[in-house]
């Protein structure tokens, strides 16, 4: 396990002031029993000052966990908190999702990990886990368009376990493209939808007629060009 990253101090007992999902400030005394273990863990990382889990704190989490804090599974930890700001989780979430977790320790988390890797695999989670990871992304008001480089990061770690022939020739042509600089949900999207839909390599059943955004029509002219050059 790599070395353990220095954890946030956290407020004496009972005076960390925390923030739930409305953006109101909840103090620990109105914290019920059921949930102390949880609550203590959540103290044990959070930003006192913040009232959340912040980037220092998910890092030592990672630590504890034994992942790196790029590991796909610390993305579906956040999905599973519905974790609204990227780096972050409020006291709301991490109360939710572990509750669901029926984790309310470190150990029990860390053995959670395969279950959750399960549970977002699932058809009728996959889609929402794969939207999620892409409004993840989105850390400024009003930002609807994810940069380039950021998206084949993200295509490696969603979409690359899965379809991976698909995902490093996509990543190639998204590299070596000079159209488009960032990519929009709708896009994003339909990438899946390729990978799921149209026969590969052949593309034989990719039909531009179709609704497919240009940046995949793109992306197969540029494959067939590619193939028959080969």
């Amino acid at each position: 396990m790599p070395p353990r990253a220095p954890k946030r101090k956290s407020a004496p007992p009972n005076s960390l002031c925390v923030t739930s999902s409305d953006g109101s400030s909840v103090s620990s005394k109105a914290k019920t029993k059921g949930f102390v273990r949880i609550d203590r863990m959540f103290d044990s990382y959070a930003n006192s000052s913040l009232g959340m889990i912040d980037p220092d704190g998910i890092e030592a989490l990672c630590s504890d966990l034994g992942v790196d804090c790029t590991d796909v599974r610390i993305l579906m930890l956040a999905w599973k908190l519905k974790a609204q700001k990227q780096g972050y989780f409020t006291w709301d979430e991490w109360r939710t999702g572990l509750k669901e977790l029926r984790v309310d320790s470190i150990s029990k988390l860390k053995k959670a990990l395969p279950e959750l890797e399960k549970e977002v695999g699932k058809p009728s989670n996959y889609d929402n886990f794969y939207s999620y990871a892409f409004r993840y992304c989105l850390t400024e008001e009003m930002q609807k368009s994810v940069d380039i480089e950021s998206i084949c990061e993200l295509l490696n770690l969603v979409l690359g376990p899965q379809f991976r022939p698909q995902v490093d020739l996509l990543i190639e042509y998204l590299k070596v493209q000079s159209d488009y600089k960032v990519i929009n949900l709708d896009q994003w999207i339909n990438f899946l939808r390729f990978c799921q839909e149209i026969s590969f390599p052949d593309l034989e059943n990719y039909d531009a007629t179709q609704a497919w955004p240009l940046i995949l029509d793109n992306f197969v002219d540029w494959m067939r060009e590619k193939h028959s050059s080969l």
